[in-house]
């Protein structure tokens, strides 16, 4: 990996490291986003651990990408062979934001949408949105408040009706008692 003082604070999650492609330290890496493919132009991604500090993810050169069934066929700079890349299997990939494209109206980063306060229709609030899940049929927000655990809401437009990145909130139509 390149020797670097210290990772940038705004590295935007990109996808997961899942498992090692053959031989050559190839990897699958599951994607985060819609356009996975065009992470291939980026020279380096930042490597770290979900639960690691950012100051311990690491900048690395992005030898190769392609797409393949869905998943990222990457090979890293950093990881020589299938030992390596077992061994970095779970891990996630980032890029700073200044690398990462403008998103288009109503389109958002999964990052930006994390910590913002989610209120219904009748003004009640929902709690803060805790994470995502991406499903086949669509990405589901984890919404808690600490107290009632937790939901999970399509985002969907037709449960998701306004999302204010610059106000950090997001208007659903979901009641409180659902």
């Amino acid at each position: 990996m390149l020797a670097q003082e210290s990772p940038p604070a705004d590295i935007i999650v990109l996808g997961k490291i899942v498992s090692a492609c053959g031989l050559q330290g190839r990897m699958r890496v599951h994607p985060f986003a819609d356009d996975p493919l065009s992470w291939s132009r980026l020279t380096h991604w930042w490597v770290g651990r979900e639960e690691d500090a950012l100051n311990l993810w690491r900048q690395t050169k992005l030898l190769s990408c392609q797409l393949r069934n869905g998943l990222l066929l990457a090979k890293l700079a950093c990881v020589a062979d299938r030992t390596a890349a077992e061994a970095i299997s779970g891990a996630l990939v980032g890029v700073p934001r200044a690398a990462l494209p403008p998103t288009a109206t109503d389109e958002y980063y999964w990052a930006d949408l994390i910590g913002l306060s989610v209120r219904n229709t009748r003004d009640q609030s929902l709690g803060r949105i805790l994470g995502l899940i991406e499903t086949p049929a669509n990405t589901v927000l984890r919404v808690g408040d600490g107290e009632s655990g937790e939901r999970l809401l399509p985002f969907v437009a037709a449960i998701v009706l306004d999302v204010d990145i610059s106000g950090r909130w997001v208007r659903v139509d979901w009641e409180k008692d659902w």
